[in-house]
């Protein structure tokens, strides 16, 4: 195997129909703040990056667009984004998410002492919160 040179996840890109929604998702749900906003994206800063790339989540209403097709849901690839949380606040979370009315489910991963919450965003993709817990077994 080659060893890899990459330093951790610069950017995930989500094509959307309604970015005003999916912007207010993010920065009032998931609490991302807005890096830019642009007539037809959004970016968001995960965390700290490599080398002053910060990680980022970016929104692209791709509708204006001459060749524009819509997504197909039976031929997208995406499964669910994951944001790493601290164990400590994983209760303060999940109380939070269920009091904004949102259709939340848990589940622990035991063979890497994970443990998920999980919503959808306005646009149907799976958002996991993920934290590290040694006491999942």
């Amino acid at each position: 195997m080659t060893p890899t040179r990459i330093k951790g996840l610069g950017e995930i890109a989500l094509r959307v129909a309604n970015l005003d929604a999916m912007q207010r998702f993010y920065t009032e749900v998931v609490g991302l703040p807005l890096l830019k906003r642009f007539p037809h994206a959004a970016f968001f800063k995960i965390a700290d990056g490599y080398g002053g790339h910060a990680q980022v989540l970016a929104l692209f209403d791709r509708s204006a667009e001459p060749r524009y097709a819509e997504l197909n849901p039976a031929t997208t690839t995406i499964d669910h984004l994951a944001f790493e949380i601290d164990r400590a606040d994983y209760n303060t979370e999940l109380s939070r998410l269920k009091s904004l009315g949102l259709e939340v489910e848990t589940a622990e991963h035991a063979w890497v002492q994970w443990r998920s919450i999980y919503v959808r965003d306005p646009e149907g993709n799976q958002v996991e919160w993920v934290c590290f817990d040694e006491t999942v077994k």
